[in-house]
């Protein structure tokens, strides 16, 4: 199983049952005590769940935040549609040739599979994901940016990884988070990836948010791209129809895969 669909399923179980023991989430996902409470270690320091002695349960005072969709059927991610749509539509974005900037996130991570068909292209990222997307395509340069790296998005952050940043310049940058407003643009619950996230985006010419319909009207604590600095958001058509107008009306370019 890979990490993120683990944890994915680890966050809607303590949202469904409240607080839930290490042993009962390691039975419930038939996987180590070990690994459930490394897990849930790395999702509390991102804040999305609030560890309890021996077990974790949703964050007092407040919802968990929702890093991912909740399941379908059968653990069937519901939105993995709509982001393929949306990773599909953004590579149209892209010129052969240019040099990009991708940040971390299932959806960047699709992009990526996309732009693995270029004949001829750069990306720079900080997203492990990313990068093992385009090891097989040669025809793609990639220049991975280190740094220290925060397991719970795959990705390096921190000073060294903003120092690393500052003075490249690309075409692009496409960024995720966990939500879109009109007030505060995109948003990201985890301090550390927000500060590089903004380090990417101060990096790229034209700035595209990649957001599904389920982050639309939500936002998270920390603000990583302001409303005014978002060039173009790409979402899918279960968008709300209200929120979408809302966005263009700020000046944002919009476009409904």
């Amino acid at each position: 199983m890979l990490i993120a669909e683990r944890r994915r399923r680890l966050l809607a179980h303590v949202r469904d049952h409240g607080y839930v023991s290490f042993r009962d989430l390691a039975a419930a996902l038939g996987i180590s005590e070990s690994t459930v409470r490394r897990d849930l270690r790395a999702m509390a320091a991102d804040g999305l769940l609030a560890l309890t002695r021996g077990g974790a349960g949703p964050r007092h005072g407040q919802p968990p935040v929702r890093a991912v969709a909740p399941a379908g059927p059968n653990g069937a991610d519901p939105v993995s549609g709509p982001r393929e749509a949306i990773a599909a539509r953004a590579a149209g974005l892209v010129a052969e040739g240019s040099a990009v900037l991708l940040g971390p996130g299932r959806t960047t991570t699709a992009l990526a599979r996309h732009l693995a068909a270029f004949d001829q292209l750069t990306v720079v990222t900080n997203s492990i994901s990313v990068t093992s997307a385009l090891l097989g395509a040669p025809q793609v340069d990639v220049v991975l940016i280190g740094g220290a790296l925060r397991r719970s998005i795959g990705a390096a952050v921190g000073p060294i990884a903003e120092a690393a940043l500052t003075g490249l310049r690309g075409a692009q940058v496409f960024l995720s988070g966990e939500g879109v407003t009109v007030e505060r643009g995109l948003t990201t619950p985890n301090v550390f990836a927000a500060a590089t996230d903004q380090a990417l985006m101060a990096a790229g010419q034209q700035v595209v948010v990649l957001a599904d319909h389920t982050k639309l009207g939500r936002e998270t604590m920390c603000q990583t791209v302001p409303p005014e600095r978002i060039d173009v958001l790409v979402t899918d058509q279960a968008a709300d129809g209200e929120m979408v107008e809302r966005l263009r009306a700020t000046g944002i370019d919009i476009h409904v895969a």
